[in-house]
């Protein structure tokens, strides 16, 4: 089903909007200016804005804010245009006069749009190339996610204003070529198509390459190219080779063209096409204040052309407005092809502030009480009200469940199997998880969650092959169901993951998300998932299988650095579990840290490698079983310690720990005393000591339990990824260490063949530990 969605347009005068739009224009230029010229800058760091690239789409974001946005809408703003977010903002009242002078001052305005650290919060955070942009998509499923399970939420429609440059990044047609995407009727992409990159002009049109991409994905394609004196002149005698002749002209030539006086314009713009004197017959009639008007008004700075895409828009399908722009538009640099950084000097700002009738000297005025400007503000403001939601408290997550697992078993199918005892155990929870993956659900043992829970999807779908004993994986989609499944696009994965995980503070209904993927292409996933929890979602990424423990798939599905990316990732906390158990507890350590302010993102590393969980040595003692698992979710524990004073210790993570046992048991022998100790998240240890210091707030009594004074030894560690993750543990015992782990690619093979390569199998341990202590 797709939302219907009815925007209603006011009766502004397009006069209005224009004065609105040049008093916008005015400040965002300013808010530029000040930081750059006008605010002290003791080092001389140019400070930086974009000035060009925020003129380009101050006409459309003027139209969209003071005519058509509704509260329920939502907005993502190219990262180059944050300026003119503020202005605007501004205008509404909704942004205090002293945050003006403080872009990109610290504590003051952001660089690029931000959710969680500009004072007026945007609706999504840009800045990323592409993520922003795709941003609104996943926010749109997400909404519908929220809608269908809990509170019904007020359909809005989900825009995304983006560069035309930005459309280079794949990101972007991964997310539109999605399936599920051209269901989403709420999605309108308004492309600043100023034809402009960062260093050039784009040297071919492409407007007609991607008019074709968007609509074999299924969107309604809107061009709006020409304004209305251009559209004028092309209804007069030889209107029609003057079009002919504009549409078939380079990008270069075009924008060259805006930077000549009207005599030239003359001599230029005919061309020496069979056609040139019809167009020069043309030109004799147009005066020059006309014709330089003409030339760049584009259909991306007419109000009229814009008013009517807006209303052209069919909410059964997304919807792309294509509108032909010039970057720098009514500014001295308009048209440079130099110009994305420019800034303009101290005449120049004066020259723009007597055209619009404002002040350079007093730069902040708004509009005078009872104009039909501030009218125009007063009411935008006042429809743009948005009713304040108190987010739902997210759900109790136990800590334990209560069962210990036997025999031998997978940290990764723990997972599926921790998911199903948190359905039953704790339902109200159960009902707020939603998993994610990439086309590798089966491949990641969440077969038993989907059958259990069913995949996500606005409308029922029949299953074809319900009936098919031989189905072990039952695929019943429809509105109940809690997983979603993607397509082969890791970015999509984790910008679905990064919007779920919004839900909390965006729409007052907290979710539990977790998204599965392979752990190697974690690094492919990245900047996404980075930037989303810089963007305030908050949700766990599950990467499995891991390491080179994955023996016979070769290198290219072995994962080396993944367990440094978990330490070292900003608001986000790693574990790599060695056992089934430990899955379940730091699992659910971190469900409880979702859909809340304060809240905090988890990556969880687990392997496909089967492990006899008799090894793990649980305690049947209550007390002693819960001390055991607040040490696992704090970092680590002490797994074996030998009698009397260690000559050694060996601190193994993951999937390697049965080969620390198995080393100290072989050195027991050889009179050699060693401790072993597990680390299940070098991530909060390096935070523990980094407290010990005072430069972090983490608790630190972990270090203590793990590594008491009076136990310290040479070191060996050991696991399955970069050894660098634990080589600061070092520095935690003051004794010498060897580091063990994995710094090349690896290769197909059988288990033991591979371990022993890279020298982390039971003789490389036994190894490292004799040459520090024979």
């Amino acid at each position: 089903m797709t939302d219907q969605i009815f925007t209603p347009v006011t009766d502004t005068s397009l006069d209005t909007l224009r004065e609105v739009e040049q008093r916008v224009l005015w400040l965002s230029t300013a808010i530029v200016d000040h930081a750059n010229r006008v605010r002290p800058n003791p080092t001389g760091l140019k400070v930086g804005g974009h000035q060009a690239s925020s003129a380009s789409i101050t006409s459309i974001m003027t139209a969209l804010w003071f005519e058509h946005l509704r509260p329920e809408d939502r907005v993502s703003v190219k990262p180059h245009a944050s300026p003119v977010l503020h202005a605007i903002e501004y205008l509404l009242g909704s942004l205090d006069e002293r945050h003006l002078t403080t872009l990109r001052a610290f504590g003051g305005l952001q660089s690029y749009p931000s959710r969680t650290k500009d004072p007026v919060p945007a609706d999504y955070s840009t800045g990323s190339v592409g993520i922003g942009a795709t941003a609104p998509i996943w926010g749109a499923v997400s909404r519908r996610y929220v809608g269908g399970h809990f509170a019904p939420q007020a359909p809005g429609r989900q825009y995304s204003l983006v560069g035309d440059a930005e459309l280079d990044e794949g990101a972007v047609w991964e997310a539109i070529l999605d399936p599920r995407v051209a269901e989403l009727g709420e999605l309108v992409w308004v492309v600043d198509f100023n034809r402009q990159s960062l260093d050039r002009v784009v040297p071919i049109a492409g407007a007609h390459r991607m008019e074709s991409f968007f609509a074999a994905a299924g969107w309604q394609v809107i061009t709006v190219k020409y304004g209305a004196a251009l559209e004028e002149l092309f209804r007069r005698p030889g209107g029609d080779a003057l079009r002919e002749r504009i549409d078939g002209m380079a990008n270069p030539e075009y924008q060259r063209l805006l930077r000549h006086a009207p005599d030239r314009l003359r001599e230029l713009l005919p061309g020496t096409g069979p056609r040139a004197g019809a167009i020069r017959d043309l030109l004799a009639g147009v005066d020059d204040e006309r014709l330089a008007e003409a030339v760049r008004g584009l259909g991306g700075h007419d109000h009229a052309a814009l008013r009517q895409a807006f209303r052209a828009i069919d909410d059964t399908r997304p919807t792309v407005i294509i509108a032909y722009t010039v970057k720098g538009y009514g500014l001295p640099i308009e048209g440079h092809p130099q110009n994305h950084s420019a800034l303009l000097t101290g005449p120049q700002v004066e020259e723009l502030a007597a055209r619009v009738g404002m002040s350079a000297d007093a730069p902040w005025q708004r509009f005078t009480p009872g104009s039909d400007a501030a009218a125009l503000c007063a009411g935008a403001a006042e429809r743009l009200r948005r009713p304040v939601t108190a987010p739902a408290a997210p759900p109790a997550v136990p800590a334990d469940l209560g069962r210990t697992p036997s025999g031998t078993a997978t940290t990764q199918s723990a997972l599926g199997r921790a998911l199903l005892d948190l359905n039953r155990a704790a339902p109200q929870a159960g009902a707020r998880v939603v998993t994610v993956s990439p086309d590798v659900s089966s491949s990641t043992n969440l077969g038993g969650w989907v059958n259990k829970v069913g995949v996500w999807s606005p409308e029922e779908h029949l299953d074809w092959f319900a009936d098919d004993r031989e189905t072990i994986l039952h695929w019943r989609e429809g509105p109940a169901g809690q997983h979603i499944e993607l397509g082969i696009a890791e970015g999509n994965l984790v910008g679905l993951l990064g919007e779920l995980g919004a839900t909390w503070s965006r729409w007052g209904e907290p979710l539990l998300p977790i998204g599965v993927l392979y752990d190697p292409f974690v690094t492919r996933a990245l900047e996404p998932w980075s930037f989303g929890i810089y963007a305030g979602g908050q949700s766990i990424l599950v990467g499995t299988p891991s390491g080179v423990t994955l023996a016979p798939e070769g290198g290219a599905h072995q994962s080396i650095v993944t367990p440094s990316i978990g330490i070292e990732q900003p608001g986000c906390t790693t574990w790599e579990p060695a056992f089934a158990l430990e899955t379940e507890w730091c699992l659910l350590a971190a469900l409880g840290r979702l859909g809340r302010p304060g809240g905090s993102s988890a990556y969880l590393r687990l392997s496909t490698r089967p492990v006899d969980q008799r090894l793990a040595a649980i305690p049947e003692d209550p007390a002693a079983r819960e001390r055991r698992r607040r040490q696992v979710v704090a970092g680590g524990y002490a797994l074996r310690r030998a009698p009397g004073t260690p000559d050694a210790t060996i601190v193994a993570m993951g999937a390697l720990v049965p080969e620390a046992l198995e080393a100290a048991e072989r050195l027991e022998k050889l009179g050699t005393a060693v401790d072993v100790l597990c680390v299940v998240s070098p991530d909060l240890l390096f935070r523990a000591v980094q407290a010990r210091r005072g430069l972090d707030d983490a608790p630190t009594w972990i270090l203590d339990t793990l590594f008491p004074a009076d136990r310290a030894a040479p070191l060996v560690t050991v696991l399955d990824g970069h050894p660098h993750t634990l080589a600061f543990l070092a520095g935690v015992t003051g004794t010498p260490a060897t580091h063990l782990g994995v710094t090349a690619f690896g290769q197909s093979g059988d288990l033991e063949s591979v371990h022993h390569a890279h020298g982390i199998d039971t003789d490389g341990i036994v190894a490292a530990v004799l040459d520090h202590t024979d």
